[in-house]
């Protein structure tokens, strides 16, 4: 199924009720007329379904227009006592949000949603932190809308040290005109990115989309995921390693993509937290590359100094929230501890604040619009899409919604074609078979003569499948 995009003049509010939604992340990262980012796409999309945006914050909720959901725009909200001064009352029905951390202590009677994948920033209580198990509320995501934004940073990562040739340097040489191809080439080999081994840790949205990038540059690629997984990872040609040391094992270049998985209520702490650690980082190939472009949590850091220290790891790509207190300049957030790496290994980091998919306009206006889709779903229907953790009592749950071509194919891709899609993949089919039948019916010291006479178009049908299943979303995992 796909998330509803209706542009109809108005959802079906109960004209006595009222709605406030906070949404506390910008939803436009493209610069307006005034010089600030633009939210116009997603108010213009709010107002097409009858609901109302606000550039201010909630003040006499009494006085809002009854028969409408209200949407109050925060995206400068950023510290913990901000966040629960602005929404720790409850006077916020639901909210919609990015990269911010919502505290426990935040209170959204009705619902949350996080444009993206990961809810490990959704801490309210309200719907039972960011697993979404045991609230009253319900807790939501956006699957898959920045995964090729994210995947694609973190290839961007990879590519800024692998192959090791210092462009910068070079470029330099030449631009004043001191470097001789001839003598002075030789003295900078490098290796290409064919050959080398990439560990991808997990195997949703994200994880897929970078091992499908490093397989086209030539990467031989090792995906740690469940056990459930392993017949599709390895349908697609990656090879599957059932314990997370298998994967760093001989690994030039790891990145992890799990999220911050379930938080224990006694201790706080999530389960994920720390997953990369020297038993990992010891078993990949000296010099190796770790990329964290998920959450800044996942990742020992006090193991990655020392893998830094012994040359073991030779490059660290991290993308985490920083937040400065705008009062006393105070830092907190989960890059922080990274921060004590950089008088010592400055040059062998890149330390990112949660910018790799986050900065992505298109991706960011898509989940924004598909959020407020999902609100008014609830409000409307009460029925949830993309559902973290339980479904309260009383709502129906519609499943999960990706993007075309991000996530797994599902029933629904299928029942969706149409008599004329059908036709031309049937018809594909049929001879292409046709022919690989004429290949098994003759001889194979024969064959040269049916290859030269229908090799041609038996390689036309094949790259005519491959693009019609990728065009109708019929390529990955079924689900």
């Amino acid at each position: 199924m796909t998330a509803n995009t209706s542009s109809q003049a108005g959802e079906p509010i109960d004209p006595q009720s009222v709605y406030a939604v906070l949404i506390c992340d910008l939803v436009g990262l493209r610069f307006g007329p005034d010089g600030k980012p633009d939210p116009s796409e997603v108010r213009a999309h709010i107002e097409a379904k009858g609901g109302r945006f606000h550039a201010e914050a909630l003040g006499d909720k009494a006085s809002l227009e009854h028969g409408r959901v209200h949407f109050f725009y925060q995206p400068d909200l950023s510290t913990r006592e901000e966040l629960i001064e602005a929404a720790g009352d409850g006077c916020y029905d639901a909210v919609i949000a990015a990269a911010t951390f919502l505290p426990a202590e935040t209170v959204f009677p009705l619902a949350g949603v996080r444009i993206g994948a990961g809810t490990g920033n959704m801490g309210s209580r309200s719907w039972g932190g960011g697993s979404g198990e045991g609230g009253t509320a319900v807790l939501m995501n956006t699957p898959g809308i920045n995964s090729r934004a994210t995947a694609q940073m973190a290839m961007k990562a990879i590519l800024n040290v692998l192959p090791d040739l210092p462009v910068d340097r070079l470029h330099e040489r030449v631009a004043r005109g001191a470097f001789d191809t001839g003598r002075e080439l030789r003295d900078f080999p490098t290796e290409k990115l064919e050959g080398k081994t990439l560990a991808v840790i997990g195997y949703g949205n994200i994880g897929r989309e970078v091992a499908k990038l490093a397989r086209a540059f030539g990467m031989r690629v090792v995906i740690h995921a469940r056990p459930r997984h392993r017949d599709w990872i390895e349908a697609e040609g990656f090879a599957f390693a059932p314990d997370l040391i298998d994967a760093a094992e001989g690994a030039d270049v790891l990145s992890v993509h799990v999220g911050l998985g379930k938080q224990d209520a006694q201790t706080g702490r999530y389960a994920n937290a720390g997953l990369i650690g020297a038993d990992v980082l010891s078993r990949m190939n000296k010099g190796a590359v770790l990329v964290n472009y998920d959450r800044g949590e996942l990742v020992d850091v006090a193991a990655l100094g020392d893998a830094l220290d012994a040359g073991q790891v030779r490059h660290a790509a991290i993308d985490a929230d920083l937040f400065s207190d705008a009062s006393t300049g105070r830092l907190s957030g989960p890059m922080l501890p990274y921060l004590d790496l950089v008088e010592k290994h400055g040059d062998k980091l890149e330390l990112l604040p949660h910018a790799a998919a986050d900065t992505d306009h298109p991706s960011r206006v898509a989940g924004a619009k598909q959020a407020v889709d999902q609100l008014f779903d609830v409000i409307c229907r009460k029925s949830v899409a993309n559902a973290k953790g339980t479904v309260p009592p009383g709502y129906l749950s519609l499943g999960a919604t990706t993007p075309p071509g991000i996530g797994p194919v599902t029933a629904d891709h299928l029942l969706k074609l149409t008599a004329d899609e059908c036709s031309e993949l049937a018809d594909v089919c049929d001879r292409q078979g046709r022919l690989w039948q004429a290949l098994l019916d003759t001889p194979p010291a024969e064959r040269s003569r049916i290859v030269a006479e229908q090799g041609e178009e038996l390689v036309r049908m094949i790259d005519h499948f491959c693009l019609l299943a990728e065009k109708l979303n019929l390529r990955g995992p079924y689900q």
